[in-house]
């Protein structure tokens, strides 16, 4: 039974292998594995070998390797393969040969293509109108200042060369207060109003003065007309002329008290002119207070009725401030004071980061307090539009040095890609990469030592459009 069925497996494989060698020689092996034919199998016919390189052939030319979708993939065949060469070495080398030359042909194109794509390398096809579009800022290249400066922490007061009180020069009571906190007012304004019985006393006798003075000239006058003619006696006209020099004397003692106390003397004779009869009492005992200087009431110290200018009453009744301009007061360290000098140059950036002015300094202290071992630097700051607020906390940047350099370029220009420092040049198809060499650096450049020259033109903001365009590019040669 035994060699029934050996003969009856033979015979099929055999049938079947004429059709098809490589499933002849699959079964071959099979039976040979189980014994029941010979190890060594008998040389493939040559049709068998013709259709093997033609099945092989469809093969490689389309996947190398891979089968068909569900054929299955016995073990060894890579084995099975080499036993193939041993029956006709010549043949397996001529197919070895063959292939060859097919895949030298593959890297040929390859290389082909890759040429093709280095032409357009680090390039970038995009017209000014579509630059434009993306908001891509172009700047030409050139030499410029780098800057280097100090962080140092500061406090913004008020300039004290703005800042003015309202003070109370005559004892009196506060009749009107006409400003209040936060009022804008113009230098000489009147902000206030005294009632004041020592400020009637000195018009009065300013007055007095001033008529009594007019009298005696008259009288001087007349009596000097008289001696010339020799009419009346020299006495007289002697008499008359000393009378007249003790009032002129007595208008300048009364003219000087008021001008103490702050009063303009023309302005009290218009004054007491409005009445032709009597001066009168109340306007007499009327002090006006003026503002020394333009600006804004930041502080209002007395009410109407408040008494005012004798010891211990309040020595002024407003503060008034011009805001325009600020100071920053600095504590620079002793090891960092070298350094700043009087009219550097300051950028100051606000608590919250959004608000930077330009400053300079305009004090630098020479003696140091013992307590921090820091001296004082005074920073001035306009502030037209008012939005530094004295008390307020602030970073500054003291400008500590200058260095000048042959090319400088905006840092929001540089890129990196790869790890390696890229600018993007305008070409005429549009923009190419260009790899650069970075030197010194302040808070807004750097300093370019290769890879530009000046008169190139640069994308100095929105680069970063340029670098995603590149990516998507690189993206597509890749896939």
């Amino acid at each position: 039974m035994r060699a029934f069925l050996s003969v009856a497996f033979l015979a099929i494989g055999i049938a079947i292998g004429g059709a098809f060698p490589r499933i002849s020689e699959t079964v071959q092996g099979a039976l040979a594995a189980a014994g029941l034919t010979n190890a060594r199998a008998a040389p493939p016919t040559k049709a068998a070998m013709t259709m093997s390189a033609a099945d092989d052939s469809h093969g490689h030319g389309k996947h190398g390797h891979e089968h068909a979708e569900g054929e299955p993939k016995p073990a060894g065949e890579h084995r099975h393969a080499e036993g193939e060469a041993s029956y006709d070495g010549a043949a397996n080398k001529q197919s070895e040969g063959e292939a060859k030359p097919a895949a030298g042909g593959h890297k040929h194109a390859e290389g082909e293509a890759h040429g093709h794509d280095e032409e357009g390398e680090g390039k970038i096809r995009m017209s000014a109108e579509q630059a434009a579009e993306q908001d891509i800022k172009l700047a030409r290249v050139g030499g410029g200042i780098l800057s280097r400066h100090l962080l140092v922490p500061g406090t913004i007061a008020q300039d004290a060369d703005r800042i003015a009180r309202v003070p109370v020069r005559v004892v009196g009571t506060v009749a009107e207060m006409r400003k209040r906190l936060g009022e804008e007012v113009a230098k000489g304004e009147v902000v206030a109003v005294l009632d004041s019985r020592e400020v009637a006393e000195a018009k009065s006798d300013f007055l007095t003065a001033t008529v009594k003075a007019d009298l005696e000239k008259t009288n001087f006058d007349r009596q000097q007309a008289l001696w010339d003619k020799r009419i009346s006696a020299e006495s007289a006209f002697l008499n008359a002329k000393a009378a007249y020099s003790e009032a002129t004397l007595r208008v300048d003692l009364a003219r000087q008290k008021l001008s103490a106390l702050g009063l303009n003397a023309a302005e009290v004779a218009t004054s007491a002119k409005k009445d032709e009869t009597t001066p009168n009492l109340s306007s007499l005992r009327r002090y006006e207070l003026k503002s020394p200087l333009a600006g804004r009431v930041v502080e209002r110290k007395v009410d109407v009725g408040t008494a005012v200018g004798k010891e211990g009453d309040p020595a002024d009744v407003y503060t008034v401030a011009d805001l325009s301009s600020v100071w920053i007061e600095l504590a620079v360290p002793t090891t960092e004071l070298s350094k700043v000098r009087e009219g550097a140059k300051v950028t100051i950036v606000g608590s919250d980061d959004a608000s930077r002015g330009e400053g300079k300094v305009v004090f630098v202290s020479p003696l140091l307090n013992p307590e921090t071992r820091s001296a004082r630097v005074i920073v001035a700051l306009p502030n037209k539009d008012m939005a530094w607020r004295p008390g307020t906390f602030v970073t500054t940047e003291v400008e500590i040095a200058q260095d000048k350099v042959a090319v400088r370029l905006p840092k929001s220009a540089v890129q990196t890609i790869g790890g390696e420092k890229v600018v993007f040049v305008r070409t005429a198809d549009g923009f190419e990469r260009r790899d650069v060499t970075i030197g010194k650096a302040d808070d807004d450049a750097f300093e370019i030592l290769s890879g530009l020259k000046p008169g190139d033109e640069v994308a100095v903001a929105n680069s970063f459009v340029l670098k995603a365009e590149l990516g998507k590019a690189e993206a597509d040669h890749d896939h």
